[in-house]
């Protein structure tokens, strides 16, 4: 996979190999297929003639890894506890009147006033996802990670042979009732074909290439770009883009402490940044990658270039130093937390860290692990204690397709903010009247004002879209496509 695992609780981070563990062991009450709509999964729903009142009623045959029967209880609590996380579930509880069990098998959700995005927001197919979870798991408070996994999902952790930093084991729940549609995206069957999936930690890319030649590995999620060409030329293997959407990569800065809680600073620091000098040390090929400005993604109906110019153009060092030397930055190193392990992270923070360098800023580069990263990147302690300045990370495009599911452009600082706490009243005013937009023209424009105080604020730095392909053996068929790979139901594995 592309990180080791670590952190097994896929509500209290966004990373996506948590997220991956999470679609093994748990299940959701709605997904999305790949015509973009969503589907029932656990639960079924009806909507009131008002759109105020949505009903969900659980599918039979649901049962938690520990036999237990799953009920409407533990959905609404795993439901609270996600929406405290999650900037979607966070917007929706914003709208939200009640929402509660009403007999085992039915949950209801009362709005204040209708909302267009319920659906979308519980039947997300990536970052952070509902995922349901027994209600004694899930009264851990959000803010502490849960320290049992069981799900009622196609797969069971095997938490005796879990060892991080090494291998994560999953094996075939039999008491999986799956649905009988076809699997799409992260909605449909989802039926299991082998017995047991091993999740093998290899940092070293050319380590992992020569296992899955060798056939000591079966997949590799996220191959170097450079190793493609040889790759594609191998007739054991596959290359293929399993997340056909891509990734926009970011750069995050922490609002609380200087340098960056000084909005001047930070504009001095975007100037600086140059998306080309980024995209061709991380990709190299331009095959995969794309100049892109637009904060919601290039390609889609909210995409603009409104504010990114220098970013794209890469014109803006000269504006970069003035605007230093008059933000009154008094040379402040900026920790930088550069992860080496994986593919897709790497070559960000050198790049950018480079950049600030000539523009003016002092860098402080301090080399480590992803997973490090992303339980350090929690941390609001100042960066002398441990904490930090910089991250870098990418979304997959469902994540940052509009201002809700884009947790990035949130405003809500520590109160529910994504890490680096961002705190702007009027960006959270800009959002709310997006999901009250009564047509696509009408959220077309907040969406642009959205992005044009991002760019004003410094809120985040996208730094450009990617597509990143897998390669996996041939005896292995049936992974799906979709905007949460990969998923290990429905693939096979042809005997030797």
């Amino acid at each position: 996979m592309h990180s080791d695992l670590r952190v097994t609780d896929p509500i209290i981070t966004t990373a996506y190999i948590s997220r991956d563990h999470g679609y093994m062991v748990y299940d959701t009450l709605l997904a999305t297929d790949a015509n973009f709509k969503v589907q029932p999964q656990m639960a079924d729903w009806k909507i009131s003639d008002d759109k105020l009142t949505y009903t969900f009623t659980l599918r039979d045959g649901l049962k938690w890894h520990d036999g237990k029967p799953v009920t409407a209880e533990d959905c609404v609590a795993s439901l609270k506890r996600w929406a405290a996380r999650d900037g979607m579930g966070q917007k929706l509880m914003d709208f939200t009147a009640s929402l509660e069990a009403t007999d085992a098998k039915t949950i209801t959700l009362k709005l204040k006033e209708p909302y267009a995005l319920v659906l979308e927001s519980i039947g997300k197919p990536s970052s952070v996802v509902p995922f349901m979870m027994p209600k004694r798991i899930v009264e851990t408070p959000p803010d502490k990670p849960i320290t049992e996994q069981i799900g009622s999902g196609p797969f069971k952790f095997v938490q005796a042979e879990f060892q991080p930093g090494v291998k994560a084991v999953y094996v075939k729940n039999a008491d999986y009732v799956p649905r009988k549609e076809a699997p799409s995206w992260t909605a449909g069957g989802k039926v299991v074909k082998v017995d047991r999936v091993e999740w093998v930690t290899m940092a070293d890319a050319q380590t992992a290439v020569n296992a899955l030649q060798s056939g000591d590995i079966d997949f590799v999620e996220q191959p170097s770009w450079d190793m493609l060409p040889v790759l594609e030329k191998d007739n054991e293997l596959v290359v293929r883009t399993l997340s056909e959407m891509g990734f926009q990569t970011i750069g995050r800065m922490n609002f609380l402490y200087p340098p960056f809680d000084n909005v001047k600073v930070r504009r001095a620091a975007l100037l600086a940044l140059r998306q080309k000098d980024v995209l061709d040390a991380m990709v190299g090929n331009p095959k995969y990658y794309k100049l892109c400005g637009a904060v919601f993604g290039c390609g889609t109906p909210l995409a603009t270039d409104v504010g990114s110019e220098s970013l794209v153009k890469g014109n803006g060092m000269d504006a970069a130093k003035k605007a230093l030397a008059e933000s009154g930055y008094d040379g402040t190193p900026v920790v930088i937390m550069a992860p080496g392990d994986v593919v897709q992270l790497k070559a960000q923070p050198i790049v950018s860290a480079q950049l600030l360098r000539e523009a003016g800023f002092k860098v402080d580069v301090q080399a480590t692990d992803w997973q490090t990263v992303v339980t350090r990147r929690v941390s609001q302690k100042p960066p002398k204690e441990g904490g930090w300045n910089m991250f870098f990370t990418n979304w997959a495009a469902p994540d940052i397709a509009n201002p809700v599911a884009n947790v990035s452009v949130g405003g809500r600082g520590k109160n529910g903010g994504w890490f680096g706490w961002a705190e702007d009243a009027k960006m959270e005013e800009l959002r709310d009247a997006f999901v009250r937009a009564k047509s696509l023209d009408e959220q077309k424009k907040i969406a642009t004002e959205i992005q044009a105080r991002n760019y004003d604020q410094v809120i985040y730095i996208p730094l450009g879209q990617f597509t990143q392909p897998s390669v996996w053996r041939k005896e292995i068929t049936g992974l799906i496509v979709g905007p949460a790979t990969p998923v290990f139901w429905n693939v096979e594995k042809k005997d030797d």
